[in-house]
């Protein structure tokens, strides 16, 4: 099952760092806390999967880094949400609200 979830995640990793990253300003170890616990601790991202996550929303000018000091005062990049990945946000919220409903409309029926 856990194999499942990561699959899922990875899907899905960049839509739910973007909608996280509405709500203002986060560092990696932030995004990664957050996910794991808004999902109920069902859903948990590895460094591994979210930094190339996050390179590529930056390559593609949906988010911007900067860096400055952690919680613990170390040095760590923020992520921001563009104006580009607000829009990206929005129409990609729509599809899987789409997408989500036609699945649980057919496990519903079938």
């Amino acid at each position: 099952m856990k194999k499942q979830k990561a699959d899922l995640l990875q899907g899905t990793l960049e839509l739910l760092v973007l909608r996280l990253l509405r709500s203002g300003s986060m560092n990696g170890w932030d995004i990664m806390q957050r996910i794991q616990l808004l999902s109920g601790e069902v859903l948990s991202v590895t460094p591994g999967a979210l930094y190339p996550a996050l390179h590529r929303l930056e390559e593609r000018e949906l988010i911007s880094a900067t860096w400055g000091p952690s919680d613990n005062n170390r040095k760590a990049k923020f992520y921001d949400l563009t104006a580009a990945g607000r829009k990206q946000l929005d129409a990609e919220r729509k599809e899987w609200e789409l997408f989500s409903g036609a699945v649980a409309l057919i496990l519903r029926d079938a």
